[in-house]
C-alpha cells in the first residue's frame, strides 16, 4: 500500500539523506571492525566507451540505454599528425568522459529518481525536480557511504550458478542466509545474473531476476541503509525489462521513496562470492553532481 509507514519525518522534515543518518560514527567503527585480511575487492562493472571499443557486446546494459561515450580531446595520434608539444618535449593526453548512469554501468540511485503523486521522499515537492537536476534528494545529498556490508548470495544458497529470469528472491531466501542484518548495513544481494552476458546480450535481455516486494519490506524492516544487487533494478523484470509489480509493490517506490532507502546497482559480485565472505567493510562515494538522479560508483568491499 502506498501510505505504508515509513521513514517519512524519522530525520526531520528537512531531511534529504533518508535511512543513510543510521550511518554514525558509532556504526562506521563498528564496521571497520569487519576488516580481517586488509584486502579490498572492487564490486564495479568496467566503464567503456561506446565510441573507442566493443562495449555494446563487452558490458552489461539494459537495451535502448544510452551507453558511456569516451572522447579524447588530444591524443598520440595528432601529435603524430603535427599537434605541437605543449611544452619543450612534453605531449599530454586529454579526455572526456559522458556517462548515463542508470542500466549502463554500477551506479548509486538517488531519493529523487522516482516518486509518486506531487512528492518526493518525505515529503519534498517533486516540482523541484527540472530540467537542470533537482533541488531536492539529488545524489550530491547522499555522501560518503562507509558501512558494514553484508552479502545474500542467493545463487549458492540455491545450489545454482546464477538465477533464471523468473526467479524473485523471497523472504525465506534472505532468512535461508542466516545473516544478523544490523541498523545502517549494506544489504548486497547476489543473483550472479552478469554472468549471462557471456552467452550475448539476447539473453541478459531476457528479463532478470531480483527481490520481491515482500523482501525489500523484509529489508527496510531491519533498518538497512542502502540495497545493492548484481542486476539492473533490485527487483526483477520481464521480457520487456519491465517491472510487472503495482506501484504498492515497485521496489523503487518501497526503497526509495517510502524508506528513504538508496539503491546501487548493476554490481559485479563474482570475485566477493569466491572469498566466502558474507560480511566485510562496504565503501562506496558517489560524485557530487548537483541534483543528479544516480551517480556512477566504485563499491568496495574491505575484507
Amino acid at each position: 500500500m502506498l501510505d505504508e509507514n515509513g521513514n517519512w519525518g524519522r530525520w526531520g522534515a528537512a531531511d534529504e539523506r533518508g535511512a543513510l543518518n543510521l550511518l554514525t560514527p558509532e556504526t562506521v567503527v563498528a564496521a571497520a571492525g569487519c576488516v580481517r585480511e586488509g584486502r579490498p575487492l572492487s564490486l564495479a562493472l568496467p566503464i567503456r566507451g561506446a565510441t573507442s571499443s566493443p562495449a555494446p557486446t563487452t558490458v552489461p546494459h539494459l537495451k535502448g540505454r544510452p551507453l558511456p561515450q569516451h572522447f579524447m580531446s588530444v591524443d598520440g595520434g595528432d601529435y603524430a599528425a603535427g599537434t605541437r608539444a605543449i611544452g619543450a618535449g612534453l605531449k599530454m593526453a586529454d579526455d572526456a568522459l559522458i556517462v548515463t548512469p542508470h542500466g549502463t554501468t554500477t551506479h548509486m540511485d538517488a531519493l529523487c529518481h522516482m516518486w509518486s503523486g506531487d512528492e518526493l521522499y518525505n515529503g519534498h515537492p517533486a516540482a523541484r525536480v527540472r530540467s537542470y537536476g533537482a533541488g531536492r534528494c539529488g545524489i550530491d545529498k547522499a555522501g560518503p557511504v562507509v558501512a558494514r556490508g553484508v552479502l545474500f548470495d542467493v545463487p549458492r544458497l540455491r545450489g545454482v550458478e546464477h538465477l533464471s529470469a523468473t526467479d524473485r528472491v523471497g523472504v525465506a531466501d534472505l532468512e535461508a542466509a542466516d545473516l544478523d542484518v544490523r541498523p545502517g548495513d549494506v544489504a548486497i544481494v547476489r543473483t550472479g545474473w552478469p554472468l549471462t552476458w557471456q552467452d550475448g546480450p539476447d539473453a541478459y535481455w531476457a528479463g532478470q531476476p531480483g527481490l520481491d516486494a515482500d523482501a525489500g519490506r523484509w529489508l527496510a524492516g531491519r533498518d538497512v541503509s542502502v540495497v545493492a544487487s548484481d542486476n539492473a533494478a533490485i527487483g526483477g523484470l520481464n521480457e520487456h525489462q519491465l517491472a510487472d509489480e503495482d506501484l504498492a509493490d515497485d521496489l523503487h517506490m518501497i526503497f526509495l521513496w517510502r524508506h528513504g532507502i538508496h539503491l546501487i546497482e548493476m554490481l559485479w559480485l563474482e570475485e566477493l562470492a569466491e572469498t566466502g565472505r558474507t560480511d566485510f567493510l562496504f565503501i562506496a562515494a558517489p560524485l557530487k553532481i548537483e541534483g543528479g538522479t544516480a551517480s556512477p560508483v566504485n563499491p568496495l568491499a574491505v575484507l
